[in-house]
């Protein structure tokens, strides 16, 4: 191993993509994955602590947290192999604790992983199609249960486990929504989907029965065990105006084209619920780009209700401000305490909102706050650092530039341009700074609070740039090309020419004097600047360079490239190479020092070395980015090492020697605090300070004025209530002194009760204890008594037990001498005879087992005789305890009884002051309600008077209207009879167009037969042409054969070739088929014609007939019509003269009440005035609507007029009314038919 150790100490980025991808472990711990692991980041502390995933690998996909913060599951992949593995966060360094992987499962990533509540298992889902759902018991790396997903296409899919239920598991995707239960080494499925499947893109429990998903289409739904319970839709939400308004006044330098189609869509898309996170009060969920609503649980028909917007801040150094509001929330969660929320977006932003009581969130809109700073969302192509400060420049496709302070590990400025950045390089001092766009080479000043673009160069797609370590001089790659200006006068000094490739790095010397590059084609360079010539060159085309740095004392190149080796160059030759073991290495980075040599791989890890480079694996590797390094850089006092990825995140890493300490330095660096300002930013700055002073002064004065006014009004308020409060204090002393005499009185009565209540408990507990001592004696007495006969019956059997042992035994001892004397006689007897004596011993063994059976029987006979006396005396003494235990609770139970008396009695004494609260309330209420009495009593009387006035008003105006009474009962008569003859009017009108449409369902059928009709003519011309064809046909034939006929004419002098002729022309033109044919149709074709052309003729005839009736039937009803419209008119005009009659009477009656109401004004001398609606105005009103319902029939009478006249005119009608039918050309058909 190396004896150069590097630690990191800072991670800035963000992985994007994971599935859970930030956590909380701590209030103020959040977890989040970055580059090829995760980072634990401390909130108010700001310190990074990196967890390398397992070796070689590309990335977390997924991760979850455990409920007790203790394991973290991540989803990985290594050399495109996925692992599912567990790490112990409470370690230290945190270690990986379990590896699962199952040989009969597919290898397939996880997308979503869930810890259950007790930790023990863990589910994975894998996305579909072929995707599964696994349920491990991780401690064992055991695979319980496995189902496989169907849905169609690859889709998100996201796993769960209840809160509360170890065993149940839900599981959501594109199309299906399935609760699991873990039973019998089997996953079964507890919930049958309903309705139309729906893309579920997230879920979370809200308690151990209900899970909210949410939709594709902006759709939240709540499941109750599996069942539909609520459904709400959310609408799709643009940024607040505030946002838009402050993104349209802020002006940019930069402009150019930009990403903004992309805006325009998503302003233009559905809503979808793209993340969801349950807290204890309801939930959190995103439902359009940029914005997170939070939902509390109500008591209404609406279970949720949306109670804020939080919306993701404006990012005022972006070049498309509204961008940064527009990002898609792809995590949501909440710290253990839920005092902060912390969201992640599909730009590898990281923001958090703190969350306050609903009492203290007094605006429905909120904005989020970066959890650190804006990060870097694409790969980062340039990597610089300079000499005066401790800053550090990065670059990245994201279109942004931003500065770094690898000390305090803080965003310094930051700023967005509308192209991409390729390469970046800062000056020496750290006021300027070089940046190679997409069109051009920008010098940059860092000013304090913003980036000014000072110069720009016509270099395109620059993608190397560096400056002098003097700061005099700065070189900037075009193509193969490196073109040397100077950073005072912007002049091009020089132009190195020689490259093949493109140049993918370039170096300076420490003294300036020399400038080496690298390119494609596996060339590497040594300039001479003063003469723009190559001093020194080593060209190895089978190696694609992509890095190189110069040793301390520029005498040795280190290259790295495509070869997988680690180059020494000097003297224009390769002097030594290391290899890389299986990596490319892409970057490459020497200490200052000069011992050691920093390399960065494809695979995104670390290696560290000494210098001189080793030639075995002497080095220390490190897991840090998930994609290649692209840049990596060394501090001036190699405390520092800066690397930078394809995957957007920074490590700054501490280097330290073996022993623990760090590098040491010749010198202390002290580093510059100057910041450059630019004077109209000082200008605005100061005007703006200046208003605000006066603002202060204005604002002073004001609120002086006003508290002087306040100060006054309340004075007078305060006087005001002193003098109201002595008066209520005097009421109250006087109340108080009548309610403590009566207070007196009632305690002197409660105390006679307690003490009459205190004597009657002495006697009964007196009573009480004397009745149960004498009981308790008397048990005492009879369990005395039963001890001494449980102990005598115990001596007796014992003795008893004693007597039948020793009789056993003797009976024993004489059984055994007697059969000894019985061996002793057979064995003499076996000796006589052998086969006696087996006989003998085999009936001597078998009485011997019979004996001691018997013997046996006997013994355990007596031993349950003894046994069951045993148990019933044992019995009757477990019976007596009982008595006595009964007993015992008969004297507790009396005990709880006396101690629930007392309580009882002290309950009595509460609920009597109690009572006595209640009487002052009481009484205070009756007075209350005798004032309201009295004020009320006082109203009464002031609206009987009023009453009385009114009823004197309303008898004059009784009057009044009995007599138009009498003249609207006239008018109503007179009404009444025109609206029967109004009604009679509009039957007549609807018999006119039940007729009238009667006569167009006429004209339709004889339209269908004129059509039928002449469907069959183009029948019969089609047979005459096909006729006429045939004629041809025939004419041509017969010509052809008049041609050959006129040819055998010429052979009459020969007499054999005429008859060969005319054999030829009679097989050629005669066959005996068309004889047959033209025979048959001679016969038939002449009746068919006749009868065809007789069936014609009858069927015009009976047509002609027909169209002669319904001229004659049309014109009738016509000439009906008109009558009836002519009688219609006349009745018409005499209604408008009746209704002129009428208003002129109206006019009359208007007269006459003017003249009655002035002579009620003059009359009346009443100091109120109000103006009454009389009867005569409601008079006036029912005859203007008399006047409006004329109007309306008139209206209606106009309208049937104009529909009578549109359908005399109409084209359908008006060839039955005139009698002009088209004339049908029979004469035409008949000539066809007839040729």
């Amino acid at each position: 191993m190396s004896d150069v150790l590097a630690q990191s100490v800072a991670v800035l980025g963000c992985r994007p993509g994971v599935a859970g991808g930030v956590c909380f472990l701590e209030d103020q711990v959040v977890l989040h994955a970055v580059g090829a692991g995760c980072v634990q980041l401390h909130l108010r502390q700001k310190w990074h602590k990196f967890m390398p995933g397992i070796e070689k690998t590309r990335g977390v996909q997924a991760m979850a947290i455990s409920p007790d913060r203790r394991y973290l599951a991540a989803a990985e992949t290594v050399a495109d192999q996925p692992v599912l593995t567990v790490y112990d966060l409470s370690s230290v360094p945190v270690r990986r604790r379990r590896t699962l992987s199952a040989a009969e499962l597919p290898a397939r990533i996880a997308v979503s992983l869930a810890f259950s509540p007790n930790c023990q298992y863990l589910a994975a889902a894998t996305a579909p199609p072929q995707g599964r759902l696994t349920y491990w018991l991780w401690e064992k790396q055991r695979l319980l249960a496995a189902v496989r997903l169907e849905a169609p296409g690859s889709s998100v899919c996201q796993v769960s486990f209840s809160p509360q239920d170890n065993t149940q598991v839900c599981i959501t995707g594109n199309g299906f929504f399935k609760l699991f239960k873990y039973c019998e080494r089997t996953l079964k499925q507890m919930n049958l989907e309903k309705g139309m499947p729906q893309n579920y893109l997230c879920h979370t429990w809200l308690s151990k029965e209900e899970v909210i998903c949410g939709t594709d289409t902006g759709k939240l739904i709540l499941f109750e065990t599996g069942d539909l319970l609520w459904k709400t839709s959310v609408e799709y939400r643009k940024p607040h105006r505030e946002l838009e308004e402050d993104a349209t006044t802020t002006e940019y330098e930069c402009c150019s084209v930009g990403s903004s189609g992309n805006d325009g869509s998503q302003q233009d898309s559905l809503p979808q619920i793209s993340a969801i996170a349950a807290y204890s009060k309801g939930f959190a969920c995103s439902s359009s780009p940029g914005i997170v609503l939070l939902f509390e649980k109500t008591r209404g028909k609406e279970l949720y209700e949306e109670s804020q917007e939080i919306w993701l801040p404006k990012d005022r150094f972006s070049s498309d401000p509204k961008k940064s509001g527009k990002q898609d929330i792809i995590c949501i969660c909440f710290s253990p305490s839920e005092e902060t929320m912390v969201v992640n977006t599909q730009k590898n932003q990281l923001y958090m909102f703190s969350m306050l009581p609903t009492d203290f969130m007094k605006e429905r809109i909120a904005y989020f706050k970066y959890l650190t700073f804006p990060l870097h969302s694409a790969s980062i192509t340039g990597l610089d650092i300079c000499l005066w400060k401790s800053i550090l420049a990065t670059c990245s496709l994201d279109r942004s530039v931003r500065i770094w302070n690898y000390q305090t590990n803080t965003l310094e400025l930051y700023k967005e341009y509308w192209e991409e950045a390729y390469s970046v390089s800062l000056h020496p001092t750290g006021l300027f700074c070089l940046v190679g766009f997409s069109d051009k080479l920008r010098f940059i000043s860092l000013l304090y609070e913003d980036m000014h673009v000072f110069k720009e160069l016509a270099v395109i797609k620059c993608r190397e740039c560096s400056f002098s370590n003097r700061g005099h001089l700065f070189a900037a790659v075009n193509e193969n090309v490196i073109e040397i200006y100077s950073s005072i006068t912007f002049e091009n000094i020089n132009n190195l020419k020689g490259h093949s490739g493109k140049i993918r790095s370039v170096k300076w010397s420490a003294d300036d004097a020399k400038f080496i590059s690298c390119d494609t084609h596996g060339a590497v360079y040594e300039w001479n600047l003063t003469t723009g010539e190559r001093e020194t060159e080593c060209v190895l085309k089978s190696c694609r360079y992509s890095s190189i740095d110069l040793s301390s004392d520029a005498k040795v190149i280190l290259a790295v490239g495509s070869d997988q080796t680690l180059k020494e160059i000097s003297a224009s030759s390769i002097q030594h190479e290391v290899p890389a073991f299986g990596v490319v290495y892409t970057a490459v980075a020497v200490s200052h020092s000069g011992h050691m040599v920093f390399v960065g791989t494809s695979l995104g890890t670390i290696r560290a070395m000494k210098y001189p480079l080793p030639l075995t694996t002497d080095f220390n590797e490190y897991q840090a980015h998930a994609g290649a390094v692209t840049k990596m850089s060394i501090t001036n006092d190699d405390q520092f090492l800066l690397t930078a990825s394809e995957d957007g995140s920074i490590f700054i890493w501490k280097v330290y020697e073996k022993g623990g300490g760090r590098m040491k330095w010749q010198k202390e660096v002290e580093h510059a605090e100057e910041v450059l300002i630019m004077r109209s930013d000082i200008k605005e700055k100061s005007q703006a300070m200046l208003d605000l002073q006066i603002r202060v002064k204005e604002l002073q004065t004001e609120n002086y004025y006003q508290l002087s006014l306040k100060d006054m009004y309340y004075n007078e308020k305060i006087k005001e209530l002193e003098d109201n409060f002595t008066q209520e204090i005097s009421s109250l002393k006087t109340k108080h002194q009548n309610l403590q005499a009566e207070k007196e009185n009632q305690e002197l009565q409660h105390q006679l009760q307690v003490s009459e209540l205190m004597d009657k408990q002495a006697r009964e507990m007196e009573k009480l204890a004397s009745d149960s001592n004498q009981k308790l004696l008397m048990e005492n007495e009879k369990y005395q008594e039963l001890d001494e006969k449980s102990q005598k019956m115990q001596e007796e059997y014992e003795k008893q037990l004693h007597s039948l042992e020793e009789s056993k035994s003797k009976a024993v001892k004489e059984l055994t001498e007697y059969y000894e004397e019985k061996l002793n006689e057979k064995s003499v007897l076996l000796k006589e005879t052998e086969e006696d004596m087996r006989q003998q011993l085999r009936a001597h063994e078998e009485i011997k087992k019979q004996i001691y059976e018997d013997e046996d029987q006997e013994i355990t006979e007596i031993k349950i005789k003894y046994e069951r006396q045993l148990w019933e005396e044992k019995e009757s003494n477990m019976q007596l305890k009982g008595e006595i235990g009964v007993m015992n609770k008969r004297l507790n139970s009396l005990q709880k009884e006396l101690k629930e008396r007392n309580r009882y009695i002290e309950e009595m004494k509460l609920a009597q002051q109690k009572l006595q609260r209640i009487i002052k309330s009481l009484e205070e209420d009756i007075l209350a309600l005798k004032k309201e009495i009295q004020e009320r009593t006082d109203t009464i009387q002031d609206k009987e008077k009023h009453i009385y006035d009114l009823k004197k008003k309303n008898q004059e105006l009784e009057k009044c209207k009995f007599v138009l009474d009498h003249r609207i009962a006239e008018l109503k008569k007179l009404i009444e009879a025109r609206g029967n003859d109004i009604k009679t009017m509009k039957k007549q009108i609807y018999e006119m167009e039940g007729e009238l449409e009667r006569f167009h369902k006429e004209s339709t059928q004889l339209k269908l037969n004129i059509t039928q009709l002449q469907q069959k003519l183009k029948a019969t011309d089609n047979e005459m042409h096909r006729e006429r064809q045939k004629k041809q046909n025939m004419e041509a034939l017969i010509k052809r054969f008049k041609a050959d006929l006129h040819n055998c004419a010429g052979f009459i002098q020969e007499p054999k070739k005429l008859k060969n002729g005319i054999c030829e022309l009679y097989t050629k033109y005669v066959q005996e088929s068309d004889l047959e044919e033209i025979e048959i149709a001679q016969k038939d074709l002449q009746p068919e014609c006749m009868r065809q052309r007789e069936y014609l003729e009858r069927n015009l005839a009976a047509l002609k007939k027909k169209l002669v009736k319904n001229q004659e039937t049309h014109r009738g009803a016509y000439m009906h019509i008109m009558q009836e419209n002519m009688s219609l008119i006349k009745e018409i005009n005499d209604l408008r003269q009746e209704l002129k009659a009428a208003l002129t009477q109206l006019h009359d009656l208007e007269s006459t009440l003017k003249l009655i109401k002035k002579r009620e004004a003059t009359q009346d001398t009443a100091p109120s005035r109000e103006p009454l609606p009389s009867p005569a105005v409601l008079r006036l009103n029912a005859e203007k609507e008399n006047e409006k319902i004329i109007e309306m029939q008139q209206l209606e009478i106009q309208y049937l007029r104009n529909q009578i006249q549109e359908k005399g005119q109409s084209p359908a009608v008006q060839p039955l009314l005139a009698g002009n039918l088209p004339e049908l050309n029979l004469e035409g058909s008949h000539k066809t038919q007839q040729q």
